[in-house]
């Protein structure tokens, strides 16, 4: 992509009421606009973040067996009242009615829907297990929304759906979601950690969240030194932090130390909760036995702005290349006037891009301070510096993003070094 042809409008200045590195430079970088308190339009940059990785949270449920469907954002408030979660849930449900008087909620989670769907498509035991999954906007009527998309009223989430025959099965189930999130996260690049969690008003008797590590984190997880014990702290007994930490750990190994998260998942075993309250069963020897239940959670949209909090440095973000939005970023310096240039620059373009190479070309006639300012706020990975010398000599300066080490390449030895 040109940047002649992108559009990709960044800002010098942080803007006065962001907060959070990640809702900063996401403004700065034109990845997100404001529309409202807590409601934003993804622009061009930021969208082509969010659907990286949206990707790769698609392959791996496909990989895992899970089915992708779309189910409505409006939901029937009466659903919502069958499994007795429309006083539960509280103000975050937003709610009206259509013009023939029925009452409607903008879904925040589809739980009672995906049940309904259910009851009419699992009629016996043959239809399980299933796992159906979707990739699509929520809505929470936050009482103070903040922090940019890291807590927002408007939301893109994955939220998955299991159906088992049993306890055992639904377990086996779990355990396998809980797999596919561990490679969906390695694969993302995040350092991050499964705690035991507090089940809220989704419900169920176990749940685990799923932390990226970040000094910005909301969420305070202790972690035994000695074991795999770690826990939301909201579940121990013992509430201040202060002695949390060095405090033994529960499980009896070890001592507890403490790290701030930004919760981007969450797993639950929801057993019977829903099938019960709303009916859904098979036949099983000739007697109707509940269904039991698993849900699965992750904040598709919160992902890249955690990813942002945990990799940035004092020129911008450093975006782990599975969801950088280029693998690499061409700066022209003092192109004007100087043809040879030009044309070495838009072969090594056509080039990268005739090799599947994803690159962004800053061809804007501007001075090279801006050129390289937008480039590291962008984030990308490796930049390819090319100037009157270079031109001359055949070569390009690569120039990699996170710790500024330089290498200058021979122009055909820039698509191997992609590709390995």
């Amino acid at each position: 992509m040109k940047a002649s042809l992108y559009h990709f409008k960044t800002l010098r200045d942080t803007p006065s009421d962001a907060e959070l590195i990640s809702h900063k430079l996401m403004i700065r970088a034109n990845m997100i606009k404001p529309i409202a308190s807590g409601i934003y339009t993804w622009l061009p940059l930021g969208t082509l973040i969010l659907k990286k990785v949206e990707n790769i949270i698609r392959e791996e449920l496909n990989r895992g067996n899970c089915l992708e469907i779309i189910m409505p954002l409006v939901q029937p408030k009466d659903l919502w009242d069958q499994s007795g979660r429309s006083k539960e849930y509280g103000p975050e449900l937003l709610g009206f009615k259509d013009r023939n008087k029925r009452d409607f909620y903008l879904g925040p989670t589809h739980e009672e829907i995906i049940t309904e769907i259910a009851k009419k498509e699992i009629s016996s035991l043959k239809d399980l297990p299933k796992i159906f999954y979707q990739i699509k906007d929520k809505f929470r009527d936050e009482i103070r929304p903040r922090f940019g998309v890291m807590r927002a009223r408007e939301f893109l989430m994955k939220d998955a759906y299991s159906f088992d025959i049993d306890e055992t099965s639904m377990h086996e189930t779990y355990s396998n979601i809980k797999n596919v999130y561990k490679n969906i996260f390695d694969k993302i690049g995040l350092d991050y950690r499964i705690v035991s969690a507090d089940s809220g008003s989704i419900g169920g008797d176990k749940s685990e969240e799923f932390h990226v590590l970040a000094d910005s984190g909301e969420d305070t997880l202790a972690f035994s030194n000695k074991s795999d014990f770690a826990i939301n702290i909201e579940l121990l007994d013992e509430k201040d932090p202060k002695k949390i930490s060095g405090m033994p750990s529960p499980d009896g190994n070890g001592n507890l130390s403490l790290k701030k998260g930004i919760e981007v998942g969450h797993i639950f075993q929801l057993g019977t909760k829903y099938s019960k309250s709303m009916g859904l069963t098979v036949q099983v020897n000739n007697v109707l036995q509940e269904i039991f239940m698993g849900c699965y959670g992750i904040g598709v949209s919160r992902i890249v702005a955690a990813a942002i909090e945990q990799n940035f440095d004092d020129d911008g973000i450093l975006f782990p290349e599975s969801i950088s939005p280029f693998q690499c970023y061409i700066i022209l310096i003092n192109q004007r006037d100087n043809p040879q240039l030009n044309s070495e620059a838009e072969k090594l373009y056509l080039e990268l891009k005739k090799n599947d190479i994803e690159v962004f070309f800053d061809d804007r006639d501007l001075n090279p301070g801006v050129k390289f300012r937008d480039a590291n706020l962008m984030g990308v990975p490796y930049q390819l510096v090319m100037g009157e010398k270079t031109a001359d000599n055949q070569t390009v300066e690569l120039i990699k993003r996170i710790d500024q080490q330089k290498e200058v390449l021979k122009l055909n030895e820039i698509i191997n070094k992609f590709k390995s």
